[in-house]
């Protein structure tokens, strides 16, 4: 009896051991092995065996993180206002050093993008902000990823979400952007206004060098008058209106007066 209680009692101890000993790593972790304290080594994903009582695994996420950095007011160098988010995207590439270097790389990396973001906007003007959006992302990321650097953490993308701008300053940007459409509407209201003065003037040109354009200009003419109005217009020949005009000239002497009339 006694024997085969000391057989189910080391059964039972190897089962826990074991248990104890058997550790699964995933394929997006990396799995470190401290020994009594000190660094052993780093496994592969997959089943893995340690010391029980001797050996402690960590395993370590090696997937993209997003972190969200929370709406922060920020004094630009021009002395604006403003209100801006952001997203860093980050990655572990070294899981002993993610391990060893830093308590908590998330909550450490969230803390070093806050400064970053206030210390480069903080250098530049607002029309930078808005305008060159990339160049302050790239320049973020280099920023944060310099500091992440030593502890096996690999930022990979900065992104500025939103940039929340005082109402008074948004009124004014938008006086200026209103302004800056009715200068381009006149501008280009000139423009056409100079195109249709130069045709003009090569169609009076042409009209003046040919008589027959000047005849079917007229006709033209008459034929749109006629169908806006709905009416019956008669043509009067324009050789008419010379003979007439020309009848109706006063003839003057050398002096450039007019002649009297002398009655027959």
């Amino acid at each position: 009896m006694a024997n085969v209680f000391i057989g189910i009692l080391a059964g039972l101890v190897i089962v826990v051991l074991l248990v104890l000993a058997t550790r699964v790593v995933r394929q997006y972790e990396g799995g470190v092995v401290l020994r009594f304290g000190r660094l052993h080594e780093v496994r592969e994903p997959g089943l893995n065996f340690i010391v029980p009582l001797v050996d402690r695994m960590y395993r370590v996420d090696t997937r993209t993180v997003a972190l969200t950095v929370e709406p922060q007011e920020i004094i630009t160098r021009d002395n604006v206002t403003i209100k801006v988010d952001a997203v860093v995207y980050l990655a572990v590439i070294d899981p002993v050093r993610s391990l060893l270097q830093v308590v908590d790389y998330v909550k450490a990396t969230t803390q070093i993008a806050l400064t970053t973001l206030r210390s480069v906007l903080g250098q530049s003007d607002l029309d930078e902000v808005l305008a060159h959006r990339e160049k302050i992302n790239r320049q973020l990321r280099e920023i944060i990823d310099q500091h992440t650097e030593p502890w096996g953490v690999k930022v990979s993308v900065v992104e500025v979400k939103d940039v929340i701008l005082p109402e008074g300053m948004q009124r004014s940007m938008a006086k200026q952007a209103e302004a800056e459409r009715e200068k381009r509407a006149k501008v280009i209201l000139a423009d056409g206004e100079l195109l249709a003065a130069e045709a003009l003037g090569k169609a009076a040109h042409i009209i003046r060098s040919e008589p027959p354009a000047l005849q079917l200009r007229y006709l033209q003419t008459l034929s749109e008058i006629a169908g806006e109005r709905n009416s019956t217009i008669i043509p009067f020949p324009l050789e008419v209106l010379d003979g007439l005009r020309g009848l109706g000239s006063v003839p003057r002497n050398g002096a450039g007066e007019a002649e009297p009339l002398h009655a027959r």
